[in-house]
């Protein structure tokens, strides 16, 4: 080679060099980098270090450690030392002790620690490329019984990677859709947990660029596990374990995510996939990924019926601005009062189609009555045409717990019983009433008093006489879909009021409530009937399966107020229904009352479910007793809970309001005053999101918040038309039915046009719903991710009904119908 193509082939080397430097610092800077929220962040990829954690709650919730967004949906968890390679719900999980934002070296530190074992780690986060360095760092070396115990886990979404594929080194395979193993034995014989595979470098779902993962260790192999043989609500598991005898950087992992060029996430058009009323506020919510264009025009289409649409109104939508990590635009569309069939189109994006018309809530509420309330009835055999939900379950209710007995789901026994019963005895008379409390099968005392409530406002506000169900107490069993002559309503009144009665005719007072006595049984999925063994349970008998439920019965003031307060609102519905149960449930309302009255406060308390504070119990108790009975000495009591009034405005509004009319003019006066002052408190918390409602941040999402608000505001609208408009209320449902972050579902299973199809019920495992149930909703992950997910299931913050929720809600319906002036037809 002469000088000359020595020189030219040097220059294309230095040239191919500059190019390839230049390429691998552009891969770098695209890569995640730590921005001002605290998480690693690039556009398709946000990788967060710990911005959650796990609360204690209830145990792990699948929102903590190190988290990965991958183009817009939360793809992992977990990502943290754990004990076990496929860790269930209640297994170990270490408590956050530290969490460094260091925003010069761009790290993410957080120590940690297991109280028991009395081990301490840290875990580092760092960019490195187009991902970042995973490290788990120890002071001194893990400790003897850890060893091969302790291990670095990441847990995957399963159906964000259901059909996808993996590599491992040399060899790959796909992502099983159903849990296919593998397991084996211990050498004591218990079972365990086998890797798929095993190996240095692993990649998920190499073909899809949208959920493209690799996890590269050099040290420690990585494993690959379904964490869902363990658990229907297991994830798919990366795990790594930590060496013995080692200090400082024990473990390193660098994590890779692909990314599209150039991709935003799709606008969301939040509406009411119900629809709206010719009069309401009409405002749909655009939301829109901040690294897009803004959306430039959107259009009301109406649907014709050869399927064509036609253009009605046009404009730019304003922008509202920025909200947790997207920016909203808002168009209004209240012109639009003619009756017909209409959808938007915006920034690429139609809705399904939605009504604008008179009735349009008028059957909102029936699946609720008719499919959910039913589905959660215990003590009954249900039965949907060729359907059967569920056997006539729990008939060998109950046991009596055991003094200072602590239960994993929020229950616990004080020292004293409170009870005639010895532990382990049967209490007979319990096997009747209730509903299943949410997705699992105990009955919990202060969700049935709030529900009984709140389906007796609906029928004192509205009177519904829709007859769907045959429910039939003496043969203990109910047929959906076939009416039997007597309101739905008030035999769903009736079949809590049973449940509320029972307590004081065993035990003279309130209950905590019935709850499974281990967790195999409160794991159960499916049909209830199949829970126990449906016989009394005999303490001495060696072959007895001790599968009786336990009645948890410490006697709680709390409780006792709160019971008073179901029973004399059930009183007045159940009257021309049932009216020796009406007449036993007043007299023993107003004996609860005096009994309270004249003791010294039971103020023991356990988790959620031995009421709430004693003075709204009080005051709510107060309230019915002095609706129920008209005596002017529960008024006086309600005119003494003013500094509970007033403490707790936006939680005790709503019940005083309605017995106003019943309490003199300084007292409503008073009220009046605070509900101005209430106006202003409530704007500064709704303001702060594009919504018009409470968005709460808790680890249960915001809609029982949301409905809760917007009765509230039915009531003071009702007492002080002046002060609040109907809008408030109005805008709580257009919030269920699809005006809300993430996504534009329907919250109520089956109502609207797209609603929750993957719901937290008893029927979970079949990624199926109850219709009428109604989910937490929107939970909002910490800093700004706001989460909804339709594929999982097994999320109960976001996904799971419970009762009381779907009670509230069908008041709400018929409290909008009150407020537009559509009733019910008769």
């Amino acid at each position: 080679m002469n000088r000359a193509a020595r020189r030219t082939t040097c220059t294309r080397i230095a040239l191919l060099a500059s190019a390839l430097a230049t390429a691998l610092t552009a891969v770098a800077a695209s890569g995640p980098r730590l921005g001002d929220a605290g998480y690693f962040t690039t556009p398709g990829l946000d990788v967060l270090a710990f911005s959650n954690t796990y609360d204690g709650n209830f145990s792990d919730a699948k929102i903590a450690g190190i988290e990965l967004i991958h183009h817009g949906v939360r793809t992992a968890t977990n990502g943290d030392v754990r004990l076990a390679p496929t860790p269930e719900q209640w297994d170990a999980a270490a408590t956050l002790l530290e969490r460094t934002v260091d925003a010069k070296s761009g790290t993410v530190t957080t120590r940690m620690r297991f109280d028991a074992e009395d081990f301490e780690y840290s875990v580092r986060v760092a960019p490195r490329g187009d991902g970042v360095v995973i490290q788990v760092l120890l002071d001194r070396p893990l400790p003897r019984s850890l060893a091969g115990k302790a291990g670095f886990n990441l847990e995957f979404l399963p159906s964000a990677y259901f059909g996808k594929s993996w590599l491992m080194d040399d060899g790959s395979g796909q992502l099983p859709l159903y849990p296919a193993g593998p397991s084996g034995r211990d050498r004591d014989g218990a079972t365990v947990r086998l890797p798929m595979a095993q190996g240095h470098q692993l990649t998920l779902a190499p073909e899809d660029p949208q959920r493209r993962v690799a996890i590269d260790s050099p040290g420690a192999p990585l494993r690959l596990y379904d964490g869902r043989n363990q658990a229907q609500n297991g994830w798919y598991v990366v795990r790594s374990l930590l060496p013995s005898g080692k200090t400082g950087t024990v473990l390193e992992w660098s994590l890779a995510a692909g990314t599209e060029p150039g991709w935003t996430r799709p606008t969301v058009i939040g509406h009411s996939q119900v629809g709206y009323h010719p009069a309401q506020r009409k405002v749909a919510v655009l939301e829109h990924d901040r690294n897009a264009s803004p959306p430039d025009r959107a259009r009301l289409l109406r649907v014709e019926a050869d399927g064509t649409t036609r253009e009605v109104l046009a404009s730019a939508p304003q922008r509202w601005g920025p909200y947790l990590r997207y920016d909203y635009y808002t168009f209004d569309f209240s012109t639009a009062r003619e009756p017909g069939l209409y959808q938007i189109e915006a920034d690429g994006q139609r809705t399904a189609a939605f009504r604008i018309a008179d009735d349009a809530y008028a059957t909102a509420w029936h699946p609720t009555l008719d499919v959910f309330f039913p589905v959660q009835m215990d003590h009954m055999s249900v039965n949907e045409a060729y359907r059967v939900w569920h056997g006539r379950s729990h008939m060998d209710d109950a046991r009596q717990v055991a003094p200072g007995r602590e239960h994993f789901d929020l229950y616990g026994q004080g020292p004293d019983l409170d009870s005639p019963f010895q532990p382990g005895e049967h209490i007979p008379g319990l096997a009747i009433g209730g509903w299943f409390d949410a997705g699992d099968f105990d009955l919990r005392t202060q969700t049935h008093y709030s529900t009984v409530m709140s389906l007796v406002d609906t029928w004192e506000l509205a009177r519904p006489l829709r007859d769907e169900t045959t429910i039939d107490q003496k043969r203990g069993h109910v047929e959906i879909h076939q009416p039997d002559g007597v309101p739905d309503l008030l035999q769903q009144i009736e079949h809590g009021t049973l449940m509320l009665i029972a307590q004081h005719r065993v035990f003279g007072h309130a209950i905590p409530g019935i709850v499974e006595p281990d967790l195999g049984q409160y794991t159960h999925l499916g049909d209830a009937v199949t829970k126990t063994d449906g016989k009394v349970d005999d303490p001495s008998d060696p072959d007895s399966p001790h599968d009786d439920r336990l009645a948890f019965t410490s006697n709680t003031t709390a409780l006792n107020y709160g019971s008073a307060a179901g029973l004399a609102a059930a009183s007045r519905a159940l009257r021309d229904h049932n009216s020796a149960l009406a007449a036993e449930s007043l007299a023993t309302a107003k004996k609860v009352w005096e009994f309270e009255q004249g003791r010294e406060p039971n103020l023991f308390r356990v988790g959620n479910t031995t009421g709430g504070d004693p003075q709204d119990e009080q005051l709510r108790a107060a309230v019915q007793l002095l609706l129920a009975t008209g005596d002017a000495k529960y008024a006086k009591a309600i005119a003494a809970s003013w500094p509970a009034i007033d403490a707790r405005f936006a939680f005790n509004a709503g019940a005083v309001a309605p017995v106003l009319p019943k309490m003199d003019a300084a007292f409503t006066a008073k009220f009046r005053e605070r509900a101005v002052k209430f106006k202003e408190e409530r704007k500064a918390f709704v303001d702060e999101n594009p919504y018009g409602v409470p968005i709460t941040r808790g680890g249960w999402a915001g809609n029982s918040a949301v409905v809760g608000m917007a009765t509230t505001n039915y009531w003071l609208n009702r007492a002080f038309p002046e002060l609040f408009d109907i809008e408030d209320t109005l805008q709580g449902l257009n919030y269920l039915y699809g005006t809300h972050p993430d996504s534009n579902l329907s919250f109520v299973s089956a109502v609207g046009a797209r609603s929750k199809q993957v719901a937290y019920g008893n029927n979970r495992a079949d990624f199926s719903f109850i219709a009428g149930g109604v989910v937490p909703g929107v939970l909002v992950l910490k800093p700004d991710f706001p989460e909804n997910k339709e594929d999982w299931p097994f999320l109960w913050g976001e996904n799971e009904y419970v009762i009381d929720l779907g009670a509230k809600y069908l008041f709400l319906v018929h409290a909008a119908q009150d407020l537009l002036g559509a009733r019910e037809p008769r």
